[in-house]
C-alpha cells in the first residue's frame, strides 16, 4: 500500500526521504482503506520507518492489536540534494543532469541520491525476504517508488517505463506467490476518486 497523501507544498517538489506528516485528505484515505481491509486478516504488518508511511500503517491496522515493523530499507528512493527541491528550480539549477535523467530515468542518480537501480536493489530482496517468512497475508505500507521498482521487476519491465505505472495515495498492489511465481493481482485500488463525502 502507498502512504496516505501528504502535506504539500503549492509547487511540485522532489519527495524522497524527506518526511513530511500525512494531510487531513491522507488520513481519511488511510481510513477509508482500513475499511476495506477489515475483513482481511495479516500475519504480519511492516512499513517504511518515515512519519507517512507509519501514520498510514497505523491507521489502516487501528484497533488490531497487530504489532507494526518499521525498516529503513522500505523507505522511498533518497534524491540526496534533490530531495525537497521544487522541480522547476532544479530544471534550472542543473539543467544539464535534468537532460541526463531524462535520458535514463532508471540509472541516473542526483548529486549524493540513488538510482532506481540503486533503490530496486535495495526494496525486492528485502520484501522478498518479508514474504518468504509470511504465513499469510502480509501488509507493507511503502511508497510509489519503492511499489515501482517492485512491479518493474515482477513484471520484468524496464525501469525506463516504471512511470508508466500511476499509483495514487493510500493506492493498494496485490502481489501473490503462487509456487514460487509472484503474480501481479491488481494495481492502485484507491480512494483517490471518491469525494471527501465519500471518504466519512
Amino acid at each position: 500500500m502507498r502512504h496516505g497523501a501528504i502535506e504539500a507544498a503549492k509547487e511540485k517538489r522532489f519527495v524522497g526521504q524527506i518526511d513530511p506528516p500525512l494531510s487531513f485528505d491522507g488520513r481519511k484515505q488511510s481510513e477509508w482503506q482500513g475499511r476495506q481491509l477489515k475483513d482481511v486478516s495479516f500475519s504480519q504488518v511492516w512499513c517504511s520507518d518515515l512519519k507517512r508511511a507509519y501514520e498510514t500503517a497505523a491507521i489502516v491496522c487501528r484497533d488490531r492489536g497487530l504489532e507494526m515493523t518499521q525498516a529503513p530499507e522500505l523507505r522511498e528512493i533518497n534524491l540526496g540534494r534533490w530531495d525537497g527541491m521544487a522541480m522547476s528550480q532544479v530544471r534550472e539549477q542543473f539543467s544539464d543532469l535534468w537532460q541526463a535523467r531524462g535520458e535514463d530515468i532508471g540509472h541516473f542518480r542526483p548529486p549524493g541520491a540513488e538510482s532506481f537501480s540503486d533503490l530496486q536493489q535495495r526494496v525486492v530482496p528485502f520484501i522478498r525476504r518479508i514474504a518468504d517468512q509470511s504465513a499469510g497475508n502480509t501488509l507493507i505500507v511503502t511508497h510509489a517508488g519503492v511499489i515501482r521498482v517492485l512491479l518493474c521487476q515482477v513484471l520484468e519491465i524496464p525501469l525506463s517505463h516504471l512511470f508508466r505505472i500511476h499509483l495514487d495515495y493510500g493506492g493498494i498492489t496485490l502481489i501473490k506467490d503462487i509456487n514460487g511465481m509472484s503474480q501481479v493481482m491488481a494495481v492502485n485500488l484507491s480512494p483517490a476518486l471518491l469525494t471527501t463525502d465519500d471518504l466519512t
